[in-house]
């Protein structure tokens, strides 16, 4: 493999079975994922997490926070800053309720996993510096699913910051995997006074590196990573300022990208539309190209 581009063993099998008819794609789970910059030296760097070896799904790629929607974040009413659920649903492409429950996810995820929290005491604030005790163990009981986020929120009279978030993508895992998700990535800057961690126990490591350094590495082969994962990194790499690319996510397009994998001439092509660098020959004998 000359870059970094995760592709698990037992993909051609399973590409396989889906053209002969012979495996059934399970239903993608909604879910969120966060690429969180700051202003360093030479422009905007973004915070990365590797996923643990062990790790079931993605096992050993670099990624962004995220996580799986908690469908208690429905219908609950929380406290809201920003551009309405309306407004969000639509750039969204998706009902109101859903809206506020993918946003929910995006912020819930980053605090879980980074310690950054995109809510303040007000609508036109954010929260300082979240490390204390009191706050790590709201932190464990959202990762355990013993508080909703919505009743974190409540519980600490919190207003979610939608205004501080930009839809920059949607990627929806290929019908072969076993695990699914379909996925909406944000951009959100680092807010003032507060600083990331490796809070995630799926994560071995965490790094800020410049989105051209993290591409050079995938490149390189040197940093595996998932396709959406380098797709938007390559988009935020232009960007001067770390504010330039949230203004910027308002311009990205939403249409969901969805591997496609087709037989030809003896082998199996997989694509990713819009972004052929990803595409892959698999000689029905199993080995990849």
């Amino acid at each position: 493999m000359g870059n970094g581009q995760w592709f698990p063993a037992e993909w051609p099998e399973r590409i396989r079975a889906l053209a002969e008819g012979t495996l059934t794609p399970v239903t993608p789970r909604r879910a969120a994922t966060v690429m969180l910059v700051k202003d360093g030296d030479t422009g905007p760097v973004v915070h990365m997490l590797r996923r643990r070896a062990s790790m079931a799904f993605a096992g050993g790629a670099y990624a962004y926070p995220g996580g799986g929607v908690d469908p208690r974040d429905d219908e609950q009413q929380i406290r809201w800053a920003g551009p309405t659920r309306a407004w969000w649903a639509e750039r969204l492409g998706v009902d109101e309720t859903s809206a506020q429950a993918i946003v929910c996810a995006a912020v819930r995820e980053t605090y879980e996993e980074a310690g950054v929290l995109l809510a303040g005491p007000s609508p036109d604030s954010v929260v300082g510096d979240t490390t204390g005790d009191d706050w790590e163990a709201d932190r464990a009981a959202l990762v355990a699913r013993d508080l909703s986020f919505a009743e974190f929120l409540d519980r600490r009279g919190l207003v979610l910051r939608s205004d501080l978030l930009g839809a920059w993508a949607r990627w929806i895992t290929p019908e072969f995997e076993s695990r699914r998700y379909d996925t909406w990535f944000f951009v959100a800057v680092l807010p003032e006074g507060q600083r990331t961690r490796n809070a995630s126990t799926e994560a071995d490591r965490t790094v800020w590196i410049r989105p051209v350094d993290a591409a050079a590495g995938y490149d390189k082969g040197e940093l595996l990573m998932m396709p959406p994962t380098i797709a938007t990194l390559r988009g935020i790499a232009g960007y001067e300022r770390s504010a330039d690319a949230l203004a910027g996510a308002a311009a990205r397009d939403l249409t969901p990208v969805l591997a496609e994998a087709r037989l030809e001439d003896g082998e199996v092509v997989l694509s990713w539309p819009g972004h052929d660098e990803f595409t892959k020959h698999i000689p029905t004998g199993g080995a990849s190209a």
